[in-house]
């Protein structure tokens, strides 16, 4: 009896601990992202797959090799982008930017708002920042 109220002690010691542990972890994680200038969780919001997208279409303008080079400064510039922009600022001025040459009045929801103006213009800048920072 006495054995089997040690084992179960044991069980019952070790799950806490480990829940213990991996609850410091986590805290000890959290207080490390919030000391950082530019939180990651900002930059690493975006898709992977609108990320491959973006890079596709980056190749394809400069010139469609598809060597490292190109990949790798391709792949920097969607990263320098997220620094500036959330996912959802930066496919509301994508869709803007693809949207705004729609002719006659479907076109103006994408052309006139403010917003649409404000959006692109944050796309260009951040756009601009990433050409510079990753030498493409």
């Amino acid at each position: 009896m006495n054995k089997k109220i040690i084992t179960l002690s044991s069980i019952i010691l070790s799950t806490l601990l480990l829940t213990g542990c991996s609850s410091c972890a986590d805290k000890k994680i959290d207080a490390a992202q919030a000391a950082t200038p530019t939180n990651p969780n900002k930059q690493n919001d975006y898709p992977t797959r609108d990320r491959v997208d973006y890079v596709f279409n980056c190749i394809a303008k400069h010139g469609g090799k598809l060597d490292y080079v190109t990949q790798y400064a391709c792949g920097c510039k969607i990263d320098k982008i997220a620094e500036k922009l959330t996912f959802a600022e930066y496919e509301a001025a994508s869709t803007f930017s693809m949207l705004r040459s729609t002719p006659g009045e479907n076109g103006s929801i994408f052309r006139d708002p403010q917003q649409a103006k404000d959006l692109r213009a944050r796309l260009k800048e951040a756009e601009k920042y990433a050409e510079q920072q990753c030498f493409i």
